[in-house]
């Protein structure tokens, strides 16, 4: 490691970072195919997008059940207890005033939780209509909004993200902690002053 870096993240950290990434823009570029009728039309072979788009879902799953069951299973039980924890400091970062932040900050926090959460929601929503089709009574009117709407909110998320790594000057350094795996000890004691204490 370079002087003056430290690690901020491990390589089964960043290995499940960017395994969920690329999934999340596949299924996000099938899923607009099958939702947007002009690229819909445009592209054709509906019934295969949309077996590429399921197939692609569950294969999301289980590559990041490996990724945690083959890599550092205490390094992401460490990141979870972490992120599951709120203290003072996360809530007054969250309104806006400064406050030191630990290894993730108040937002990386809420981002990883929401992250989670719309991964078993996509899963539930996904397999609810893919066997919907093929069995009615397995069909739910509020299962394509809610699945839909998930789509609507990770858009969001995203766009805040790639804003924030790679554009927004402050926390544009972060991105080399997911790459790399260090970050330079100037920046993480500037914007995580808890973690490097």
């Amino acid at each position: 490691m370079k002087p003056g870096y430290r690690r901020r993240f491990s390589r089964t950290e960043r290995t499940l970072h960017w395994a969920n990434a690329a999934f999340f823009f596949f299924l996000l570029a099938t899923g607009l195919i099958l939702y947007l009728p002009r690229l819909s039309i445009a592209v054709g072979r509906r019934p295969l997008i949309q077996s590429l788009h399921f197939y692609s879902g569950i294969a999301w799953v289980c590559v990041l059940l490996a990724i945690v069951l083959v890599g550092d299973r205490r390094g992401i039980l460490r990141d979870l207890k972490e992120v599951d924890g709120f203290d003072r400091d996360d809530f007054r970062w969250l309104s806006g005033r400064k406050a030191p932040q630990g290894r993730f900050n108040a937002g990386q926090k809420l981002n990883t939780a929401l992250n989670l959460a719309f991964v078993v929601l996509f899963l539930v929503t996904g397999l609810l209509l893919w066997f919907g089709e093929r069995n009615t009574q397995l069909r739910f009117a509020s299962t394509v909004i809610l699945h839909d709407g998930l789509m609507y909110i990770s858009l969001i998320l995203l766009l805040g993200h790639l804003y924030l790594a790679l554009i927004h000057p402050t926390t544009r350094h972060a991105l080399r902690g997911i790459t790399t795996g260090t970050v330079s000890e100037e920046w993480a004691a500037t914007h995580h002053a808890k973690w490097t204490e």
